[in-house]
């Protein structure tokens, strides 16, 4: 979840009211600051975390990988001033999902157990936790559900057409493999979608992109739902 305020939600407005106590509160919860190289876990998934991992700038990666050896990219997600873990704090569940550096980056460990006395400190904290971890689960319950009901070419004509209106709250990758177990499929499945939408005259495949041909037709494929 993202440590500023964003431009949504109920209590958006207490929430950049209360930003200076919030961000003083969870700075004071730091115990360590790490460099990391590009490809290290920030979090590693059934890992056991007592602790929330910070990241002020940079991109990282998440995805999940199933016991059958499927793997499901979440996407990636560039960094501004970003909290990790904080589900695990709350639900003491494993982690679900790798996190991974894209990048060099700096993150910074904050306690669980000394953000635990801070909220019991000033429990009005507990409303910016909700309210940005209430937005968080609808995205990416929105992600989920799309991906279960949707045909293989609509969510990737869904994806190009929102990544144009620049309002997804992840990235993709440039790798073509990483992009199909995005959309939760296997390479070739992912490049006969890619054909088909290229055959209906919506986009425009290049070297190492993929390029909207045609913005009007891929808007009302879209909107159409199928």
């Amino acid at each position: 979840m993202q440590l500023k305020p964003l431009a949504k939600g109920r209590f958006n407005q207490r929430w950049e009211q209360d930003y200076p106590l919030i961000e003083r509160v969870i700075m004071e919860c730091v115990t360590e600051t790490k460099a990391l190289k590009k490809g290290v876990h920030l979090m590693t998934q059934g890992q056991a975390f007592s602790s929330l991992v910070f990241v002020k700038q940079g991109r990282v990666s998440l995805g999940h990988t199933a016991r059958n050896g499927r793997c499901f990219q979440l996407g990636t997600m560039n960094c501004d001033s970003q909290l990790f873990g904080e589900m695990e704090f709350f639900t003491q569940y494993r982690c679900q999902l790798d996190i991974i550096a894209n990048e060099p980056l700096e993150i910074a460990i904050i306690s669980g157990d000394k953000l635990q006395l801070s909220l019991t400190q000033h429990p009005q904290l507990a409303l910016f936790f909700a309210s940005a971890m209430a937005i968080d689960y609808q995205d990416t319950v929105d992600i989920f559900t799309r991906r279960m009901l949707y045909p293989i070419s609509y969510n990737i004509a869904f994806d190009l057409y929102h990544q144009h209106l620049n309002d997804l709250p992840v990235d993709g990758f440039t790798k073509r493999y990483l992009e199909a177990e995005r959309f939760a499929t296997t390479d070739r499945v992912y490049r006969r979608a890619i054909k088909n939408l290229e055959e209906l005259g919506l986009i425009e495949r290049e070297k190492d992109s993929i390029r909207i041909f045609n913005l009007n037709a891929l808007k009302a494929f879209v909107e159409q739902g199928e």
